[in-house]
Formats: structure tokens, C-alpha cells, sequence
């Protein structure tokens, strides 16, 4: 389906297919339970996303952190529909997966995308736990952070991204208010959505203008290789910081327990 153009402030947008196909070294995964497509998103790093998949597929249905119904169809629903998002954005950035859970998008993200910096922002701790475990035997160069991306010390301490991730978090409302004191001026939300995200985007743009997002559009990603793609809610935080986090008294940084790095 081509583009098209949708009133108020915001459009729909494909992301083009790639334009390479996938390597032909790709078919020494065929009878695998790994798809195809997976070598084209994740080259030389598909053997982490493999260890992945099986991390969630077992720790994490044992530990609570992914639903037992989900374990069978990882790959094209979970692990590739978080990792399109990564040809979004750009080398180097510093990336904040708000809500991460079990690491989605944030951990595929991190795979396919090994320039990136990559933040898991999660409250729960089985969660966390789960993460912090995920990244170290991955040896991904991301951080888990428990907090929740509302709290005033979070916005303080891993304020300032240049793109802010989300999967299956909340409604676009509460997700922009979340988001936008967690990007720089001019940086941007990428909220996975579903069949509704142009629908929910003009629900609630109002409130996503006061919180300061601009330029927003619904775009899909991976066209070429997900049946569906991946649709996403992309916006930029005006340039006009209407956020400023308050700060916590000097000295206090964030609570070690609090913190997590690869």
C-alpha cells in the first residue's frame, strides 16, 4: 500500500524495503525454527538474538517475565517486530526503551544495532532481574535502570536520549507525557502500535501537542519481510524543552539497586 496523507497533524509513511537482499549465507538457516529474515536483521550478531529467544522461552516463561501462549511465535511477532525499529535511527544514539519488560524492543534493538547506546528502563524487579541476567551473558553494551520513566530522578539521570522506544506500554497520552522529558530537544518517540495507531494518534493529539511532540506520524517498518510490519508512532520533541525535570537534592544520584550496566 502506497502512502497516504491523513488530516490534522500527522501522515502515514512506509518505510521502504531494504534494498539489499538477504545473504545467501542466510539459507544454512533454513529447517531452522529461526526465519530467514532473521539473518537480514541481524547478520553476524543472529546467534545473540538466537540465545535471546531462548532466554525468553524458557527463564522467562518459568520467571513470569513473557506469557507461556508467546513462547511459539517469538521470532516474527516479538523479536523481529521490535527490531525494525533500529533502521530508525541513527549511529550513536542514546536510546531509552521505556517499560522494557522483557526487553522488547530495547534488547533486539541492541542486537541488530551494536553502535547504539541502549537504556532498559523497567520498575518491576523479576523484570529487571530477568534484563540485567539477559545483558550480561549477551554481553550487550546496554543499561537496566528500575525506575519508572514519570519519576523526577529518572528524568534527571537518563534525561536527555536521542530516541525514546516503547512496546505495548500505554496509551499514546500517557506515553508522550512519559516520553518527551526523556529526549533532547529534537529528539524522538518511537512507539510500537498496532492496526489503531493513526486512529489513537488523532484520539490524543491534542494532549501530545501540549507535551511537546511535533512532527508525529505513523509509519511501518520492515514491509519487505513481516506479515504485518512493524507500525510505529514516530515524533520529535520540539525544540522548545517544554519539560524540565525537577532535580533531586545535590548529591543524590541514583540508588545502586537502581542501576545496571552490561
Amino acid at each position: 500500500m502506497g502512502a497516504r496523507k491523513t488530516e490534522g497533524m500527522f501522515h502515514v509513511k512506509h518505510v521502504g524495503p531494504r534494498e539489499r537482499a538477504a545473504p545467501a549465507s542466510a539459507a544454512a538457516f533454513e529447517g531452522d525454527d529461526v526465519p530467514a529474515a532473521a539473518f537480514e536483521v541481524f547478520g553476524p550478531r543472529l546467534d545473540l538474538a538466537r540465545r535471546y529467544a531462548q532466554a525468553l522461552a524458557g527463564a522467562g516463561v518459568d520467571r513470569g517475565v513473557l506469557g507461556p501462549r508467546e513462547a511459539g511465535r517469538l521470532w516474527e511477532r516479538h523479536l523481529l517486530n521490535s527490531a525494525t525499529i533500529a533502521e530508525l535511527l541513527e549511529s550513536g544514539d542514546r536510546v531509552i526503551d521505556i517499560g522494557s519488560g522483557a526487553g522488547l524492543p530495547g534488547i533486539p534493538v541492541a542486537i541488530a544495532r551494536a553502535d547504539l547506546r541502549v537504556i532498559l528502563l523497567e520498575p518491576l524487579l523479576r523484570r529487571v532481574e530477568f534484563l540485567r541476567e539477559v545483558v550480561a551473558d549477551l554481553g550487550l553494551a546496554a543499561d537496566v535502570v528500575r525506575g519508572r520513566a514519570e519519576e523526577p530522578w529518572v528524568q534527571e539521570q537518563v534525561g536527555g536520549c536521542d530516541a525514546a522506544v516503547s512496546r505495548a506500554v500505554a496509551a499514546l497520552d500517557k506515553l508522550t507525557k512519559w516520553s518527551m522529558p526523556l529526549l533532547r530537544p529534537n529528539g524522538r518517540m518511537l512507539a510500537i502500535k498496532g492496526e489503531r495507531a493513526s486512529e489513537e494518534v488523532h484520539e490524543h493529539r491534542r494532549v501530545m501537542a501540549a507535551s511537546g511532540a511535533v512532527d508525529v506520524r505513523v509509519i511501518t517498518c520492515g514491509a519487505n519481510y513481516l506479515r504485518p510490519p512493524t507500525t510505529v508512532v514516530l515524533a520529535r520533541r520540539g525544540a522548545e524543552a517544554r519539560h524540565k525535570p525537577a532535580r533531586k537534592p545535590d548529591g543524590q544520584r541514583i540508588p545502586k539497586e537502581n542501576r545496571g550496566t552490561a
